[in-house]
């Protein structure tokens, strides 16, 4: 599975700004916002975004590889769809704050 470090790298312009910003959604606990990201929980957050998006996918009739490829690059396309939203936040972020029912 691709890595968000992974994808910044291969990316074009707009999808290296939209990992950064995904990144800066992600900062370390009581972090000011001129702060580095956490990068490892934003890495961590978008594999469990590729993940969710794979669990929701109907069964192809194409290969594993396919299907994988097929949902990193949904993943990307949110990335690149909240860039510029300014009061987006990650959706696994929201999911783990969530209060049990």
């Amino acid at each position: 599975m691709i890595t968000l470090h992974e994808v910044h790298e291969q990316g074009s312009e707009a999808v290296k700004a939209a990992v950064l910003a995904f990144g800066a959604r992600h900062l370390r606990d009581g972090a000011g916002p001129d702060t580095e990201p956490d990068w490892k929980r934003a890495e961590k957050h978008f594999t469990y975004l590729i993940e969710t998006i794979m669990g929701l996918a109907t069964p192809p009739k194409t290969g594993a590889a396919a299907t994988v490829r097929q949902t990193e690059n949904a993943a990307i396309n949110l990335l690149l769809a909240v860039n510029n939203q300014p009061h987006y936040r990650c959706p696994i972020c929201v999911k783990r704050q969530r209060p049990p029912l």
